[in-house]
């Protein structure tokens, strides 16, 4: 079968395509036929021999944790009514989705409702459930002010639409124009955080700071955005893009919500996927690419000019 490999750590030329035996079902696992393989952030870091919590794989290996496409093989102790059914999943040991056929655990399969295309299932998977497990945890309310980095990517243009839906008032944080164009066709305030006064600029819109940030880059950004946060307001934190997440305790005046908050966000994952799959929330997908051009996938998320979801074609 054809995937994409990562033969060595490094740059997004280190994906290269392979020729690699058909996957074969074990007990409690299935066999997908893919049809999209989803992108995200981690995957770059992870390339490149940095990882920001997940084990670091192994090279030569297959990357690629969640796949969308078609049952078409199931292993022992699996049913076979499962044969022939549009699914989305996690792929078996979070590796192996750039590629025409991906095992995954019986366990992990969710249907995708008809009215579903099996891209938006799979750019809803693992970034739909984790904005709505965020939302959950940080308990946004009807009038706050929320603030969201990275707001034009995948999980940040989802917080955007999750927040504005529970009554909030939303500000973007974005860098590139066309990032902010998207959050205000979505309702939201936006501001370009590449601007030395950006913070200034939060608080003057929400009037005494936001009530609640969703910090999913860390480093100098997640710092600044954690000065501003208003009294009593909440700092959830799920992810370092920019290469540390933000140091932050929980005070008398802010609340935080610290990053091993996604650790205990496995068990619900079926259910917030079957959530978001059915409750009418619609992905951005920036960018389609054939599976053979998957380095220039990883080079264009590096470069932070995709808007949304970036998602691989396979079949």
């Amino acid at each position: 079968m054809r995937a994409v490999q990562v033969r060595e750590f490094g740059g997004p030329e280190v994906l290269v395509e392979a020729v690699l035996p058909e996957p074969v079902a074990g007990p409690g696992e299935v066999v997908v036929g893919v049809a999209y393989a989803a992108i995200d952030f981690v995957q770059t870091q992870l390339r490149r021999g940095y990882s920001p919590g997940p084990p670091l794989p192994g090279p030569p290996y297959v990357p690629g944790a969640t796949v969308s496409g078609e049952v078409i093989g199931v292993g022992e102790g699996v049913d076979s009514g499962w044969v022939g059914r549009r699914v989305v999943t996690r792929t078996a040991n979070a590796q192996g989705g750039y590629a025409e056929r991906a095992l995954a655990p019986a366990d992990a399969l969710v249907a995708v409702p008809g009215a579903t295309s099996l891209a938006d299932a799979a750019a809803l998977h693992d970034d739909g459930a984790t904005a709505l497990g965020l939302m959950e945890n940080a308990q946004v309310r009807p009038g706050e002010w929320v603030l969201v980095e990275a707001a034009g990517g995948g999980v940040g243009s989802l917080l955007v639409r999750l927040a504005l839906a529970a009554g909030a008032q939303v500000v973007g944080a974005a860098a590139s124009g066309a990032k902010r164009d998207l959050v205000r066709r979505l309702g939201a305030k936006a501001v370009d955080y590449t601007e030395p006064d950006w913070t200034d600029q939060v608080v003057a819109l929400t009037g005494r700071g936001p009530d609640v940030v969703f910090d999913g880059v860390g480093g100098e950004l997640g710092r600044a955005a954690l000065a501003v946060v208003a009294p009593g307001g909440r700092f959830s934190i799920h992810g370092a893009s920019s290469g540390s997440p933000t140091v932050a305790e929980s005070g008398t005046d802010i609340t935080v919500i610290p990053i091993s908050q996604l650790f205990t966000f496995g068990e619900h994952t079926t259910r917030r996927v079957g959530q978001v799959l059915t409750g009418g929330l619609t992905p951005t997908i920036g960018q389609t690419l054939p599976l053979a051009r998957a380095a220039a996938a990883h080079a264009a998320m590096e470069a932070r000019t995709v808007t949304g979801k970036t998602l691989l074609v396979v079949s």
